[in-house]
């Protein structure tokens, strides 16, 4: 189906990675692993011919229909999420516009017996055959099919895709590639916005899926569930074996230790014979049998260890002073988003370091609950931090915030101050970002290498409590390792939002389940929690709490929601026109200073203005964020 051969690409000189070669046919399911910045990404942009090789060929058949789902998408605003999913069917729908004209042709003419009104009848009848050969009577249904597979409710067919979030745009691009009937789906980590039910009903699609899919994700039991074959890159080479993720990893580990063994053994016969071709030197009457060994030791195959990347980032969290014994406490919480009641009469304590997760379906408060804590949502009733209380706060879509016009080195000097303004070179060093990789602008890092920085970002300032809301989304799985070594290492609070049991396993000894607008604290860890709850995994509680708490019939909407609605979807989309015409101004004045630094800032109150535009930027991505909350609620 694909032919890669001896395909090579570099960046500044320096490979990515250098004569690859691989198959992908019919039936392969590929999970493409490898550190951030290894080079995943831009094997699918190769594969999908967005991207040129520096080097090599890639052999596939004319015909070959490749679907591609990138990390980072651009819609047509506009549109109702019918009308961009059906942009999956261009074939069908330029036939559509066709019959449509031929059959206003053949209303508005009269001249029933001429020999151009009959060509016109069996040109129709053509095109309405080749119509239902494509499916054209059948891909509506379709349609509607895959988007509730992937969460939509019928109620959100006909809204615009400005009012969706960039998580529900992505699933709508998602549903565009399942429907085209490609014969390769090739997915940057397509699990990053789908909840856990949309995650299900994914696997099960692709594990049915007759083409060849190659997937680069960093959720291991995604990949055990979907995948058949397992390709790593590392260090410019690749690693490719059919067996999932788990079982690859034991296989890789095997296969090394039997080549140090083999290695180690080779290693001893070299010796021997140098040894003895030493002895025999020194002889006239046994020079030949020297000249005959080192003929022997020069012919022998050195036996290579696969080189394994070990490069990891540096991680430990310092608390900068001691707290109070009591670090939070929270009586009758509430929050609502419209007649949404997301929490209800929540009651809180949080001793001095104690680590606690944070448990439960999608919308359930558990974000709610972490914005609420550090500040940055309103909320009824009383919260009250502790003494000497600092928190330290990752988001969810923390890498987001991230400016993409400035390189990795001045986001973090931008972000220091007097006393740590001189440690930024070495905290970048200790998570990878040394030498030009610190020049590197940040619209060009891959989605694990930006969540990096802000981790980076995060050293600049100082807490003793830390709250982390999703913060393994995008990093690799040793990068994911390191961060869980660091918070176990961590001597301050812990609160973390997390949906992987892998990652909570041992690391917390509080558990806060959240369900129905209340929360159930567990004493102990993530398996002790799951043991209570009687399921195997985080997955099984989600899904349970779902088929649950759905009920049978959404209740219609009244009026007054109706109207709060419609007014949320018109804020949203002016909120978005002015967040794309603000970005477009910043954008126009970067690249008029990169041509004229000097002529630029010398105008009045440059810097002052330009401020004005940033800060004006943030609090529409602050308004942005309130209004799609809200009708997220609805």
């Amino acid at each position: 189906m694909l032919n890669i051969h001896n395909l090579s690409i570099s960046f500044q000189g320096e490979y990515l990675f250098e004569d690859i070669t691989f198959k992908l046919g019919n039936g392969d399911r590929v999970g493409l692993i490898g550190k951030n910045g290894a080079g995943k990404s831009t094997m699918l942009k190769i594969l999908s011919k967005e991207l040129e090789p520096d080097s090599g060929q890639i052999a596939a058949d004319k015909t070959l229909k490749i679907g591609f789902l990138k990390q980072d998408i651009d819609f047509v605003l506009g549109r109702t999420v019918l009308e961009e999913s059906y942009q999956a069917f261009t074939e069908i729908k330029e036939i559509e516009a066709k019959i449509e004209y031929i059959n206003t042709q053949l209303t508005e003419r009269t001249d029933y017996e001429s020999e151009a009104y009959h060509d016109l009848m069996v040109e129709v009848s053509d095109i309405q055959h080749q119509y239902e050969i494509l499916g054209g009577y059948n891909y509506q249904g379709e349609t509607e099919k895959i988007l509730q597979g992937l969460g939509f409710k019928r109620e959100d067919f006909e809204k615009l895709t400005d009012t969706f979030s960039g998580g529900w745009r992505m699933r709508i691009e998602l549903a565009k590639l399942l429907l085209q009937n490609n014969d390769v789906l090739l997915l940057d980590e397509p699990t990053n916005h789908l909840d856990i039910e949309s995650i299900i009903w994914l696997e099960g699609f692709l594990r049915n899926y007759a083409g060849a899919v190659a997937i680069v994700s960093h959720d291991k039991m995604f990949l055990d569930n979907v995948t058949n074959r397992t390709i790593e890159i590392s260090l410019g080479r690749i690693y490719d074996y059919p067996k999932p993720y788990t079982q690859y990893l034991v296989l890789r580990e095997e296969i090394r230790t039997q080549q140090l063994a083999s290695q180690k053994n080779q290693q001893k016969q070299i010796e021997q014979t140098e040894k003895l071709i030493e002895k025999f030197r020194a002889k006239a009457s046994k020079a030949t049998m020297a000249q005959s060994l080192m003929k022997k030791l020069d012919k022998i195959d050195r036996i290579e260890v696969d080189e394994d990347d070990n490069s990891v980032m540096t991680l430990n969290f310092p608390v900068s002073i001691t707290p109070g014994k009591i670090v939070v406490e929270a009586k009758d919480v509430s929050k609502n988003y419209g007649e949404n009641q997301v929490l209800s009469g929540v009651d809180l304590l949080i001793e001095r370091d104690v680590k606690t997760a944070f448990v439960g379906q999608n919308g359930q408060g558990k974000s709610t609950l972490a914005k609420i804590l550090v500040g940055d949502l309103k909320h009824d009733g009383q919260l009250k931090l502790g003494h000497n209380v600092q928190i330290g706060y990752f988001a969810q879509n923390q890498a987001e915030y991230l400016d993409g016009s400035k390189t990795v080195l001045d986001t973090m000097i931008d972000a220091a101050n007097e006393t740590n303004r001189s440690k930024v070179r070495d905290i970048l060093g200790s998570f990878l970002f040394r030498g030009e990789e610190a020049e590197k602008y940040v619209r060009v890092l891959s989605g694990g290498e930006r969540n990096r920085l802000a981790l980076a970002k995060l050293m600049l300032q100082p807490f003793n409590v830390l709250i982390m809301d999703e913060p393994t989304n995008h990093l690799d799985i040793k990068s994911k390792n390191v961060l869980k070594d660091a918070l176990e290492r961590f001597e301050g609070t812990l609160i973390l939002v997390s949906h992987d049991r892998d990652f909570l396993k041992g690391l917390t000894n509080t558990v806060f389940e959240f369900k129905d607008g209340n929360i159930k604290k567990y004493l102990g860890d993530v398996d002790y929690y799951l043991e209570q709850r009687n399921v195997e995994n985080l997955r099984e509680v989600e899904k349970r709490t779902i088929i649950k708490s759905q009920p049978k019939e959404s209740p219609k909407q009244s009026y007054e929601d109706q109207k709060k609605q419609k007014s949320l979807n018109n804020r949203l989309s002016n909120c978005e026109s002015k967040i794309g015409q603000i970005e477009k101004e910043i954008k126009t004045i970067d690249a008029e200073m990169a041509a004229n630094y000097d002529e630029v800032v010398a105008k009045p109150n440059f810097f002052e203005n330009y401020q004005a535009k940033k800060d004006q930027l943030v609090k529409l991505m602050e308004d942005w964020e309130d209004i799609t909350t809200q009708l997220e609620a609805f």
